[in-house]
């Protein structure tokens, strides 16, 4: 496996294992990733499993050719990656082993090493330099350990990710990277979702080119894919439209219920269904196609009075990684007291932002008129949406959208004839009803002024409460001009040609121009509408949610200089240049106060 002339790769690839971690069923096996940086000084990144001691060390020898390398650095204490800590040393007693303080607190109650073994404790933010490599450490606490260190080398612009954006599956099998990904990291760190999005936030301000984790491959091209879907994955935000459905049954009448449920969801235009038997299906991929999915439908036996176990079983796992902000629908079976749904819930209360479908199903003992027209009415709910979104089924000329308007947050939509494009604006306000006349303001230094003013149409996206933090800095934080704002964000189009969100909206509006008032700095475009759709009946956000709830408050404690009031960098330092901009969301130094 090629990555740069100074940086081999050395893992293992493991074809025996069953169970990763005991738990995680791997077909295609696993691989153990380390590295070696050839430099003046050679270091070594992480060893593997124990299990493949010696081939680890011949690829070792073999890329040496007789030279003796420097530093150990352990960037995570988990077996999988330090097993062979102490085999290294006693082939290469002269080695310095480098890691943190709360690493070889691990080490040393993993291994008896020789106390005369040389230790560097470094430091976040520290740097190391190999010669024409220097190595800067960004530490990545309960990602997934509290020991876990990043490695960022400065020269070739390589991340060694440790188990971020790792995956399960040797390196010599040929599978898409999401699936495997998307299990890996929902189950084993999906919990610390506020954990990784500092990790984020810090690695948003390296150059990376290449991203060299502990399992899977070393990813190169499209790396933006690959960020982004973390990005979403530690937001607990919707990765694909759709619904899933996880049912337990016993003999069959539960499933002939969420068969027909499926039927009509997809009949209405849910763009995608999936279905999961808990008794027969990986557990872990139920878990994780969960979180992928916007819309959850639990349905479920009574047993016991209780839940059926497949179903206890599998609510624990989605509470136990933070499942949150998903609406929720819920399908009980029970021939003389059913209690599954009111048990389900209970097992939720404690989720964060569910949206509780307001109907539900309750199957006695086998399906009849009433529990099918319960099916129906769930269905209609669930795809309401949906239909608004499509543009053979919506209404597309539902006024009501206009009393979604507010003191409110949009993402106004154009085209400049080469891509979609969209920025977050707070004022749009309508002005007549006879006709339907709305005005929007735009500041004239954002590019979707210039091609607005050219083009003579928009469309104004309501964004809802359910936005998170990542849509403003995909629409709020960069330029049109130099970026693609819908880069792993596919768009849905109205009549006019034009982007809406497929979610985190409740409505949309079609605009064409009218009129422009020049307001100094900012135009305002006063637009007749062409097009409303009602998409939910979430609230609009308004900047006050925005600033209390959605935006990351800044983790200032015991940090002297300024933070950014826009998106919470913090510029650590006694002056802050004039001239600085934000490199997270490219503002200047008006947007930064000093941290009190």
């Amino acid at each position: 496996m090629l990555i740069t002339n100074d940086i081999k790769y050395v893992g293992v690839n493991d074809h025996q294992v069953d169970l990763f971690e005991g738990q995680y069923h791997v077909p295609h096996g696993m691989s153990y990733n380390s590295y070696v940086i050839l430099d003046e000084k050679i270091a070594v990144m992480d060893t593997v499993d124990i299990h493949f001691t010696h081939e680890w060390l011949d690829q070792i020898a073999e890329v040496l050719d007789g030279k003796q390398p420097d530093y150990l650095i352990i960037q995570h204490m988990e077996p999988d990656h330090s097993a062979n800590i102490l085999n290294f040393m006693k082939v290469y007693p002269q080695t310095t082993i480098v890691g943190n303080a709360k690493t070889f607190m691990m080490m040393d109650q993993f291994f008896s090493l020789d106390p005369n073994y040389q230790r560097l404790v470094v430091k976040n933010g520290e740097e190391l330099c190999l010669g024409k490599h220097t190595l800067s450490f960004v530490f990545a606490p309960m990602v997934h350990w509290p020991e876990v260190m990043m490695t960022y080398d400065q020269k070739e612009k390589v991340l060694f990710s440790a188990d971020g954006f790792g995956k399960f599956g040797a390196n010599d099998v040929n599978e898409d990277w999401d699936d495997e990904a998307r299990r890996y990291y929902i189950g084993i760190v999906g919990k610390y979702g506020a954990q990784v999005q500092a990790v984020l936030k810090k690695a948003a301000g390296l150059d990376i080119q290449t991203i060299c984790p502990l399992h899977g491959p070393v990813l190169k091209d499209n790396l933006s894919h690959y960020i982004n879907l973390y990005q979403t994955w530690s937001s607990y935000s919707v990765e694909t439209d759709g619904i899933m459905i996880a049912y337990s049954s016993i003999y069959g009448h539960t499933k002939k219920a969420v068969d027909l449920l499926a039927s009509k969801l997809t009949e209405k235009g849910c763009p995608k269904v999936v279905v999961h038997d808990l008794a027969r299906e990986d557990m872990a991929l139920c878990v994780s196609d969960a979180f992928r999915y916007g819309k959850l439908v639990l349905a479920s036996v009574t047993y016991n009075a209780d839940v059926f176990p497949f179903m206890k079983d599998f609510i624990h796992h989605l509470t136990e990684r933070n499942f949150q902000n998903r609406t929720v629908a819920l399908m009980e079976n029970g021939s003389w007291a059913p209690m599954a749904c009111k048990v389900m819930k209970a097992m939720l209360e404690n989720c964060k932002n569910i949206t509780w479908a307001e109907n539900h199903i309750t199957v006695k003992s086998a399906l009849n008129s009433e529990s099918s027209e319960a099916i129906e009415k769930l269905s209609d709910e669930l795809c309401r949406d949906y239909i608004a979104k499509s543009n053979d089924k919506a209404n597309k000329h539902d006024m009501t959208a206009l009393f979604k308007i507010g003191y409110g947050l949009y993402v106004v939509t154009s085209n400049d004839g080469k891509q979609d494009n969209g920025l977050i604006v707070n004022t749009v306000t309508q002005l007549t009803d006879n006709p339907n006349r709305v005005a929007v303001n735009i500041n004239k230094q954002n590019y979707s002024h210039h091609v607005i003013k050219q083009t003579g149409k928009l469309n104004v996206n309501c964004l809802s409460v359910d936005a998170p933090f990542s849509i403003f800095e995909r629409f709020g934080f960069q330029s049109g001009r130099t970026v693609n704002k819908f880069e792993g964000f596919e768009p849905l189009h109205s009549d006019n040609g034009l982007a809406f969100l497929p979610r985190y909206i409740n409505a949309f509006m079609s605009l064409e121009v009218e009129d422009y008032v020049d307001l100094q700095t900012h135009g305002m475009f006063i637009c007749k509408v062409t097009e409303a759709r009602v998409i939910s009946d979430l609230d609009t956000m308004t900047y006050t949610y925005y600033q209390n709830h959605v935006k990351p408050k800044p983790q200032t404690e015991g940090k002297k200089g300024y933070v950014c009031k826009i998106c919470g960098y913090i510029y650590e330092g006694d002056v802050l240049p004039e001239d600085f901009i934000c490199p997270l969301c490219k503002h200047g130094v008006v947007d930064f106060e000093p941290i009190q």
